[in-house]
């Protein structure tokens, strides 16, 4: 029986609404609420534990600095993983990335799991001033450069490296990482050439939520890839972020639902799918919610996650948008990923 693995993914941004995209229920985000929900999501037993990283998004832009929170998460906690969902390759140099990783690795206990992405949004990174307005292919090749970079500095090499995009001159990183050969590296979503990333360079590939027809097209994609490139695809971690809203029953849900497109900004109102089961004209979940959410009752819920694991999803990263409520991540772990788990479960 495969090792289900259930992660918590911290609200440390806000933007409720109608669209209810990943986005927790806050009407201002509240970091001390956010570092508390990590520490709590660690004793109810969820396995790994996420943040954003962008310098700009949901509310007011407002949005905490990812690996900032990601150290003072590490020095709060003591079993669960720790990574960054989409760390952006387009913030940071990658050989001080490497630097970062391999300290936070230490500090941590050798628990961080580098999922490194090329930057999908670039007006934060423009605003800041900290990359060039290029072209998707290229951040993408730019990634891949700074993922060997990193490998060659955590390999306990001097480096040296004039590449396309990058320079390093004598460069070395010490303390190496605490896991060996070095923490796992995850990449995410479905372009062609992040695929053949994954083949080449990657323990573990995620997907942002789709369904389940979408996942086994992205699968199968990710295993010609693999087979490419001469991987075992069975290596690899298949991870999938999800939000998430769960209740007992409908009645529950349906204020949950209710008191969170009262926080949109704009009041734009709902689809009429989602504008009839709100009204309680029927329980059957509307198509934005059954297709790519775990929504519903914990039995509801336990089935979508019994859908995703007969894809191969072994890794869920878990938004819970009615955060900073904790009745969902609690009814959640109490009823919901026990169904998944080994008894004698002790690897995380």
């Amino acid at each position: 029986m495969t090792n289900i693995r259930f992660g918590f993914c911290l609200p440390i941004f806000a933007s409720p609404g109608v669209n209810l995209f990943r986005t927790p229920g806050f009407s201002a985000v509240d970091p001390a609420v956010a570092l508390a929900l990590g520490r709590q999501a660690e004793a109810l037993g969820y396995d790994s534990l996420w943040v954003a990283d962008h310098l700009m998004l949901g509310r007011d832009q407002a949005i905490m600095e990812g690996w900032t929170t990601l150290a003072a998460l590490a020095g709060m906690t003591r079993r669960a993983r720790l990574g960054m969902i989409h760390y952006n390759n387009a913030l940071r140099h990658p050989a001080l990335t490497a630097k970062m990783v391999a300290t936070l690795d230490q500090i941590s206990g050798g628990r961080l799991i580098h999922f490194v992405d090329y930057g999908n949004r670039p007006p934060e990174y423009l605003a800041y001033g900290l990359h060039a307005d290029n072209a998707r292919e290229e951040r993408i090749a730019e990634m891949c450069e700074g993922i060997e970079i990193a490998l060659a500095l955590w390999s306990g090499l001097t480096v040296t490296r004039y590449g396309r995009f990058y320079e390093v001159r004598e460069a070395v990183c010490q303390p190496m990482p605490l896991q060996k050969p070095h923490p796992p590296i995850w990449i995410g979503e479905a372009h062609n050439e992040i695929l053949a990333a994954t083949a080449r360079y990657a323990q573990g590939w995620n997907s942002t939520p789709v369904s389940t027809a979408e996942l086994r097209r992205r699968l199968s994609a990710l295993r010609t890839a693999c087979e490419q490139t001469g991987r075992d695809y069975t290596t690899l971690d298949l991870s999938l972020e999800m939000q998430v809203l769960v209740a007992p029953d409908h009645t529950r849900l349906r204020q949950k639902l209710n008191s969170l497109i009262s926080l949109a900004p704009y009041h734009e109102p709902p689809d009429a799918a989602l504008q009839t089961y709100l009204t309680g004209d029927t329980d059957e979940l509307p198509p934005a919610l059954a297709d790519t959410w775990i929504a519903g009752t914990p039995e509801q819920a336990a089935q979508r996650v019994q859908a995703y694991i007969d894809e191969g999803i072994s890794h869920f990263l878990l938004w819970f948008v009615d955060a900073p409520d904790d009745s969902g991540l609690r009814l959640f772990a109490e009823q919901v990923a026990p169904q998944f788990r080994h008894r004698d479960n002790s690897e995380f």
